[in-house]
């Protein structure tokens, strides 16, 4: 009924009294707008990703994005998809240090995810650290404030220039990775290095 009171959507009625709903041309231009906008939201998304991935990395980090995890919270055991998951390239698993990555690039996206409490604890069930990566709006400031992060999450702020740690992450005691966790891992491909940037450390 609302899209029809602002004239998106309009009632046609055929020959046999069947009514049917049809978007109006301001519908279909609304509905583009709105896929355009849907669409650079994610692009300037997967960039921070891959900007958040990259740099672990080049931190000595093995990341995946994208990647299913199982975790219990609750004593229920929950899926949870962190944009990007990372542990330190190291032969010993007391030393992996798991980190979440979470990257918001919209306020609005960002304030409904702080409402799921659920989907943060199991972040924090199968890290020993989760961070809120905040994207920057449209004046160049940050979608948020640190302080309306959970204090539980560290927070860092994505520019064109890097990532900057606002607030460091509390550590979580680590105690290994689950079987489930390391076949994952496994089946999973890591996001690839950029050998040339190595050759030119050479």
């Amino acid at each position: 009924m609302d899209l029809i009171v602002v004239g998106l959507v309009q009632t046609e009625r055929d020959d046999q009294g069947r009514e049917t709903l049809h978007l109006t041309p301001s519908g279909m231009q609304a509905l583009a707008d709105a896929h355009a906008t849907n669409r650079a939201n994610r692009s300037a998304h997967d960039e921070r990703v891959m900007q958040v991935a990259q740099r672990m990395q080049q931190e000595g980090r093995i990341a995946w994005t994208q990647l299913a995890l199982r975790a219990q919270v609750d004593g229920v055991w929950t899926q949870a998809v962190p944009d990007v998951f990372s542990i330190r390239d190291t032969t010993v698993e007391a030393y992996l240090e798991p980190v979440v990555h979470e990257i918001k690039v919209s306020r609005a996206d960002l304030l409904g995810d702080l409402k799921r409490p659920d989907k943060r604890a199991a972040y924090l069930a199968m890290a020993s650290q989760v961070y809120y990566v905040l994207g920057l709006n449209a004046k160049g400031h940050p979608i948020a404030e640190a302080d309306e992060v959970p204090t539980e999450c560290g927070v860092k702020e994505a520019t064109s220039s890097g990532l900057e740690i606002v607030r460091v992450a509390p550590k979580q005691p680590f105690t290994g990775l689950r079987f489930d966790v390391w076949m994952a891992l496994a089946k999973a491909a890591p996001l690839q290095r950029d050998h040339a940037e190595g050759q030119g450390l050479l």
